[in-house]
């Protein structure tokens, strides 16, 4: 069973500490960094793939509830504070759980079974549907209503024949999420269904009115499971 990838964000390095002792009690947690500046870990979050995100609220860089709303989907998020107040605030952000300091080790562990909780498989009835967050909305996408998912900086574009659904995800994390037998990688920008692929032309592949470049990398393997 793969280790819950863990980032700790707190300006206190006593809090700190304290949550990477409790992270170090657990064969299921693995921690990645502990930071005390928010701005610095952004890059952290994209290049390790975070799973679970220890965030302090009240920082003088960055509130920990500003912070939360830059976050890609997917990660969850645990806020620990000394300040009781704030709950409200964090659930209605969505987060997983919200800690108050000082934190003993018995509540530590409560919120992060949570974790675990859900990360089971869904139900039959909903393996065919993704749900994606585009700023403070949730969408629920089918996956056969999906054409193509297209990267655009620090947002990956979901093209429906409907409608476009912008969200701050990260293109090589959702791929390996998405699944195998219908999505697949044709470019380092792109990500097509592959049962909507009607034709490739030159390096081009015709999805509807759309033309989705087919980079080197990518060509022979596309040739060979879709044609």
């Amino acid at each position: 069973m793969a280790k819950i990838k863990c980032l700790i964000i707190d300006d206190e390095e006593l809090a700190r500490t304290l949550l990477k002792t409790y992270i170090q009690k657990l064969d299921s947690l693995y921690l990645v960094d502990s930071l005390e500046n928010p701005l610095n870990a952004l890059q952290t979050i994209k290049d390790h793939d975070i799973d679970l995100l220890f965030l302090d609220i009240q920082m003088p860089e960055l509130k920990g509830t500003d912070f939360a709303k830059l976050l890609p989907t997917g990660i969850h998020v645990i806020f620990t504070t000394a300040y009781s107040e704030y709950a409200l605030e964090g659930y209605e952000l969505n987060v997983l759980d919200y800690l108050v300091k000082p934190i003993t080790f018995e509540r530590f562990l409560k919120a992060v079974n949570k974790v675990q909780i859900k990360s089971v498989p869904p139900p039959s009835n909903e393996l065919d549907t993704l749900t994606v967050k585009s700023g403070y909305d949730l969408h629920k996408v089918k996956y056969q209503d999906i054409l193509f998912i297209e990267s655009d900086s620090e947002y990956v574009i979901y093209h429906t024949a409907q409608t476009k659904i912008l969200s701050n995800q990260s293109l090589k994390k959702l791929e390996e999420n998405l699944p195998a037998d219908l999505f697949m990688r044709v470019h380092r920008s792109f990500i097509v269904n592959r049962k909507k692929v009607t034709a490739l032309k030159g390096r081009d592949l015709i999805i509807g009115d759309h033309r989705i470049p087919v980079s080197t990398r990518y060509y022979d393997s596309v040739k060979e499971r879709l044609f």
